[in-house]
């Protein structure tokens, strides 16, 4: 079940733009562990697992890569740990990169959640009307890269059955690839192309157009929104007032337990692990009523 994904899509996309804008412009590693989290949380109730394991199988390698990379150009910190090259590796640029990669893997796993919960029909639905033309082509280009990706197995197994990669040849391979990627940007650019007219032929951006929508801000939507407003505005006013600052160099801080900043961090989670939880609860629900069937 996706309870979440039944909000209005002004709440979806203000709840997306809250968590991203907070992520991006973070390195607290208390804030984007719970961001990660949230994220990962959220991923597993929209996907399979088997899903979810693939992409940990990507993200995690270059959550390494990101925090090894930064402490071999950063030599900043005042605890080195190693030389090399004459340069001093230290702890505080380790943490920092790994703190950037972790700000990374979450935004890209908030993304991944986005694409599934706020489809293009619901951000058509939020800017047809006022900016119609990027809005067609910005709800393109976001669903362009899953819709890639179907295509390019389904086009891969067409071949196949035809009898194609029967050779464990490279070069056989090679050209197989190639076939695909031939056939991909073909398919891409007519898709593109028919979309387009299809919009037109329909009177997509024209002033006076009349359109049926089948969504509704109702009082559960406007409740979710102003919960939203008041969570977003609780983090960024720990942020704005340093409660919830963190530095790393030249020597990496520590971690305040006061009150007040604890109630920043349960603010912070809240906000992150809202969806997950409204999931979690939504599934609980559903069991107990078939249960009693």
């Amino acid at each position: 079940m996706k309870a979440f994904s039944n909000f209005h899509p002004l709440v979806l996309f203000f709840y997306f733009i809250s968590v991203l804008l907070l992520t991006m412009f973070t390195l607290h590693p208390v804030l984007l562990f719970f961001s990660l989290l949230g994220a990962v949380l959220f991923a597993s109730m929209l996907e399979t697992p088997r899903a979810v394991l693939v992409s940990l199988g990507f993200y995690v390698p270059m959550f390494l890569l990101i925090a090894v990379t930064n402490p071999l150009f950063s030599h900043n910190g005042v605890t080195p740990l190693f030389f090399m090259n004459d340069n001093p590796v230290t702890l505080e640029a380790i943490l920092y990169g790994a703190a950037a990669a972790g700000m990374v893997i979450s935004v890209m796993y908030w993304c991944r959640c986005y694409n599934t919960v706020v489809t293009s029909d619901k951000f058509l639905y939020l800017f047809g009307k006022l900016i119609p033309k990027l809005s067609l082509i910005l709800s393109m280009a976001l669903r362009f890269v899953p819709l890639f990706k179907a295509q390019v197995k389904k086009i891969s197994r067409i071949q196949k059955t035809m009898g194609l990669y029967s050779s464990e040849s490279k070069v056989d391979r090679l050209r197989g690839g190639f076939r695909v990627f031939s056939a991909i940007v073909t398919w891409s650019l007519e898709n593109a192309v028919d979309t387009a007219a299809s919009m037109r032929a329909r009177g997509y951006g024209l002033p006076g157009r009349s359109n049926y929508s089948i969504y509704r801000f109702t009082p559960r939507d406007g409740a979710a929104l102003g919960i939203l407003a008041v969570l977003l505005g609780g983090s960024l006013w720990g942020m704005k007032t340093k409660v919830l600052e963190f530095s790393y160099y030249p020597r990496v801080a520590a971690l305040s337990l006061t009150p007040v900043v604890l109630a920043g961090y349960a603010v912070v989670s809240a906000l992150m692990f809202l969806p997950f939880l409204i999931e979690v609860k939504e599934n609980l629900v559903w069991n107990y009523f078939r249960s009693k069937i």
